[in-house]
């Protein structure tokens, strides 16, 4: 029977998604298929649809992409498919769980569940998060990390030397995902190398309620060496494309739980300046995620670099190897 990767349906194509949910589910199911697991994604509207989509094809393990079934109907779904294993994944470190609080009630309730269920338990998608559950609550809570699938070929690098900058700095615009300080910190590197720049951002998810997408457009208004060019959201193909054509990223999150932009970077060559919160880049593209000239000072380094997009294979590598054995102990579950 294969694993099943459910999450909720926002897109219209089946297994691609304009958010992040069904990209990762997409790269775990190709990772695991790639070492013998029969892995299928299903993008549902509900649990009925998860239901019958059981029905008809019987899952070993049906893993849930963040907490948003009711947890009646996660029991009941328990109860009709005793030989399967359920799991939910939150999909965010704590931080972001402040933005949902009926997330961390379902994630609550799912610890209860499990404590009453032979086949159900809550798990987290980085081990913070997981080692919090368990000391907090003391219920055990499995890391199922994200996986980020590579296809084996060496990503060809584009190399900045001299003319117009690009500087990526994508996804949705949230407070906790210092895009401001980002934007500075783009600007600095242009005005230092003395270079035109384009500063890309994700236009069209605003979740800040549109303020720091504005207070970006006031710090770029009126500069005639730099432009802020608001990208529409894309499929994932697309979006890869867009990532492959900067020189360099800039992802200085507050807090994460695995950045699939930095692992879009990774794949494309493309090096990210990112906060301690992605916790698997390599430590020489870390910088302080409220300083600003830090943030700067490692891009220009980066940008010079050419052991960085090696180092960021290297890192992305380590964590899918991690990643697997984590995944094998969950699923030799029965």
């Amino acid at each position: 029977m294969p694993v099943v990767l459910a999450y909720k349906n926002f897109a219209a194509n089946r297994n691609i998604s304009h958010i992040g949910l069904g990209v990762t589910a997409l790269n775990t199911a190709k990772s695991l298929r790639n070492v013998g697991y029969v892995t299928d994604v299903r993008a549902v509207t509900g649990p009925a649809e998860l239901r019958a989509g059981l029905e008809m094809a019987p899952a070993s393990h049906v893993v849930v992409s963040a907490p948003w079934i009711a947890t009646g109907e996660l029991a009941r779904l328990c109860a009709e498919f005793p030989e399967t294993q359920f799991a939910v994944v939150c999909h965010s470190n704590l931080g972001f769980l402040q933005a949902d609080p009926n997330a961390m009630r379902l994630l609550r309730e799912g610890l209860e569940l499990r404590r009453t269920t032979w086949n159900f338990q809550m798990a987290a998608n980085c081990e913070r998060l997981s080692r919090w559950v368990e000391n907090a609550y003391g219920v055990p809570c499995p890391e199922l990390p994200n996986l980020y699938h590579l296809d084996g070929r060496a990503p060809q690098r584009n190399y900045y030397s001299g003319g117009t900058l690009r500087i990526g700095a994508f996804g949705a615009t949230r407070p906790l995902k210092n895009l401001m300080t980002a934007a500075g910190a783009a600007l600095q590197i242009a005005n230092e190398i003395r270079a035109d720049l384009e500063f890309w951002i994700s236009a069209g998810r605003n979740e800040g309620g549109g303020v720091t997408l504005e207070a970006v457009r006031q710090m770029f208004s009126g500069l005639p060496h730099a432009r802020l060019v608001e990208n529409a959201w894309q499929t994932w193909p697309q979006f890869r494309q867009t990532v492959r054509h900067m020189h360099l990223l800039l992802q200085p999150s507050y807090t994460e739980s695995f950045n699939v932009v930095t692992a879009d970077g990774v794949a494309e060559g493309v090096p990210s300046v990112v906060s301690d919160a992605v916790a698997w880049a390599p430590a020489a593209w870390k910088a302080s995620v409220d300083d600003a000239d830090d943030i700067a000072r490692t891009g220009r380094r980066l940008l010079k670099s050419r052991w960085a997009p090696r180092a960021g294979m290297s890192a992305l590598e380590a964590h899918n190897r991690r990643g697997l054995t984590l995944w094998h102990r969950f699923l030799g579950q029965q």
